[in-house]
Formats: C-alpha cells, structure tokens, sequence
C-alpha cells in the first residue's frame, strides 16, 4: 500500500477552508457578552514588587476586575519543568514583560486604559544577561532562592550534562592535527501568522471551554488542571487550528489566563497577544555557544573531537534542560568518531525564556558540527566532500551515548544534495553504502 503514498504529493485535508478564507481560527471566534483580557507587565528585567493597587484602574467604565497570583486555585506554575509561573511568585519578576497581573474588560481600549492607572512599585535589581557573565561566582542570582545561575541537570548539585564515547585524549594523542573553533547561534522568534490568542467560556453543563492554538494539546491540558485545581473531565479543551507555531506554542501563553479570567468573573473571554506583544514576550529559540576541538589524521580519518556547549535559558527553564541534552547527543554530527565527549551547560539570564522552535536544539549542534567540518577539511586541504563521506555513519557505527546506529542513511543524502547542487562526486565516493564500511 506504501507505493501509493510515497514520493507523491497528498492533498491536504484542511487545506481548502484555508486557501478560501472559511477555515474558522481560534481569533474569529466570537460569543455574546466576551470580554477582552490584558496583561500587565513588568517593566524591569528584574525586580521586587513593592506595591501593587488598582483603585484607579477599577474606576473605568468598563473594567471587570483584575487578577493576580491570588486568584490562582493550583498550582502558579507549568511547564516541563514546572517552573514557569503564570503570574510573577512571591512579588517578584525575573525579566521585562513577566506577567504580574491580568485585567478583564468590556474591550481592548478599556483594558489598555486600566493597564496604564495601575499603580506599580518596583524595586529594580542588579540582571545579568550575558551567561558567560552569569556563571561567575559573584554575578546577580536570577532565582533568589538559588545558590548560582546553572540548572541543575543532575539532583542534588550535578550542573552539566556530560556524554561520553572512548578515551578523547587518546584519541587526540593520535592525531595528526587538532583544529578548533568557537560558534554562536543567536536567539530567535517563531513569528507565527496566528499570534497567540486564547477563548474561554462555560457551556451549558458549567464545564470550562478553552479555544487553544496549543501545538501539544494533551500535555498542556495536564498543567492547567494542575493550574486550575480542575479534572480534565471539567475542561474542554478545543484544538486543531494553531495558524502556525514551530514549536513556539509548544508553551502555554494564554490559555492559563484566559480561564483564570472565567472562573474568577464567568464571563466568556478573549486573550489576545499583538503581534508586538507575541515578538517580545512568548518563548524563543535561545542562543546556544558551542565550542569545538577535534583531532584527525592526515587522510582525513577522525581520532577524536571534545565539545562545550553553553545554553541561555533566559528566565525560567521552559524546556531548554531537555534541549540541551538532545543538542548534546547530536551535536557530534552524523559522523563516526572514536572518541567523543560532550559537556554542555544551561544558564540562567534575565533574558526572555527560551524553549523549543523547529529542529529543537539539534539544528544548533549540527549546524556548528557541518562549519566546523569544513574547517577541518581546509586544514587539511582535503575536499570537504570527501572528508564527510569517509567519516559518515555506517550501519553499526556508535553515537556518543552509546546508540546503535541503524537505517544510516547520511551518505545517500549528500549523493542526492550533491545530484541536486548540480556536484559530480568522483566514482569512490558514489561507490560508498551507508550500509557497512567495508563497502567503501
């Protein structure tokens, strides 16, 4: 049955209603007597708030009420980690644009003007945002409650993932050459075309509605039930238009406030972030800096190769530590080294949080790992081509955790990228099988 699928181009199942306007987003949604929700924000990167009032701001025709981390029935935080709050724990806030409080309102207009009277005190503290910075031992603490700035991968005090194969100075010992080099990838927004957005109501049965764009629909229901002090049969969490995401909606942005809005004041209600508000304060793909060093043979043959890397989490660990581990494993690059060790790092800044976006955290390795190959090639003045298929997966080669490669398929890829790229490969590289070495 396969052969009617493969290599073939299917039509899209949703594909009509998009391509003709009719396909229905959670943001056209509409219902009798919504109302719109607004965040306040913090304006510092870090900071402990003193006083918080909403007198005035309660004083607009229009104004429902607000809600704060009082209002939270669970639990006030979610996340993999379960360390994001939904709004800021403990009056404190760890980067500019946390959420403090949420305002629910007749509109957007009367929202943002009740946004502006609210009476905030906050005494700035001392942030870091560089993480080189942020691991000395006298740098500013993001979390108050922390004795560093390093996420603990390992319970009680371990803060390094470490991933082992051979013996790497052995392997260096045997090398020829050994070439180093520095990379950094920056950090990056997901830009959907759909911001996130959120509808919540109760139907007629009293169970709360949540209209989501979540990518990751079941897991998000678990943290809000935590969030809420609800069963999942009380909630009905509505799905499947995300108008985009690359795993920027892998996080809850709104969803948590937007029921919180409901159980507080039952109406039903829209949450809305701006394109402005989506681009500075959901989730990013967080910068990464890897170093390499790898040591090879004169034929090109690889003894050995040792990697740092360094992650910015931002504020909150969102789901880096879990990143990080994958860009550990991968970060080798599909090639088969004798000798390997990885040690990669996560840091805390008062940076916005980072968290997955497409290739999560594997692209950040690799994308180092093929640079690097390429220096290497140079120094040895060898065709970079030439040195990728002499030292690719086989079947039955080794990662750096110890997992059997099977199913190799590198060296068939870059023969179809080289056909593409419009590359004549010589015959004894296009004579070589993924399917064992001996084969080339």
């Amino acid at each position: 049955m396969n052969h009617d699928y493969i290599g073939k181009a299917m039509p899209r199942y949703d594909a009509r209603g998009q391509v003709n306007g009719q396909a229905c987003y959670v943001d056209d949604i509409k219902l009798p007597g919504m109302k719109c929700v607004k965040v306040l924000r913090s304006p510092v990167h870090k900071g402990v708030i003193r006083r918080l009032d909403f007198g005035k701001a309660m004083s607009v025709p229009g104004v429902v009420g607000f809600i704060t981390a009082q209002d939270i029935p669970g639990k006030n935080a979610f996340g993999r980690f379960q360390d994001m709050p939904v709004l800021a724990p403990d009056n404190r806030v760890r980067y500019q644009g946390e959420p403090i409080a949420a305002v629910v309102a007749a509109d957007e207009d009367t929202a943002l003007e009740a946004l502006a009277l609210a009476e905030l005190d906050i005494e700035e503290q001392t942030p870091v945002f560089d993480m080189f910075e942020a691991m000395k031992p006298d740098a500013p603490l993001v979390r108050h409650d922390s004795t560093s700035n390093l996420w603990v991968h390992y319970p009680p005090d371990i803060t390094e993932v470490t991933m082992i194969k051979g013996q790497v100075d052995e392997g260096m010992a045997q090398a020829d050459q050994v070439i180093e080099g520095r990379y950094s990838t920056g950090m990056q927004d997901h830009a959907p075309m759909e911001p996130n957005v959120s509808v919540a109501h109760h139907d007629e049965m009293g169970r709360l509605v949540i209209h989501t764009v979540s990518q990751t629909i079941y897991a998000h229901l678990g943290m809000l039930c935590n969030i809420l002090a609800m069963p999942m049969s009380q909630i009905r969490y509505i799905g499947g238009r995300v108008g985009g995401a690359f795993g920027g909606k892998n996080d809850i942005h709104t969803d948590h406030i937007a029921a919180l809005a409901v159980l507080k004041f039952g109406h039903p209600v829209k949450y809305r972030l701006t394109r402005e508000e989506d681009l500075q304060f959901t989730t990013k793909r967080g910068a990464f800096v890897l170093e390499f060093k790898t040591g090879v043979k004169k034929d090109g043959r690889l003894t050995a190769c040792r990697i740092d890397i360094w992650h910015d989490t931002g504020a909150y660990a969102g789901m880096s530590p879990y990143g990080l581990e994958k860009c550990a494993m991968f970060a080798p690059g599909s090639y088969d080294y004798p000798h390997i060790k990885v040690t990669a790092r996560t840091i805390f800044t008062n940076r916005p949080i980072s968290s997955s976006m497409r290739g999560f955290s594997v692209i950040n390795g690799q994308l180092a790992s093929e640079i690097h190959m390429n220096r290497v090639a140079e120094a040895l003045g060898m065709d970079p081509w030439e040195l990728r298929f002499l030292n690719a997966w086989r079947d039955g080669d080794q990662g750096v955790t110890g997992y059997k490669v099977r199913g190799a398929g590198a060296l068939e890829a870059m023969k179809k990228a080289a056909e593409l790229a419009g590359v004549k490969l010589p015959d004894r590289l296009m004579s070589m099988s993924s399917r064992g070495r001996q084969a080339s």
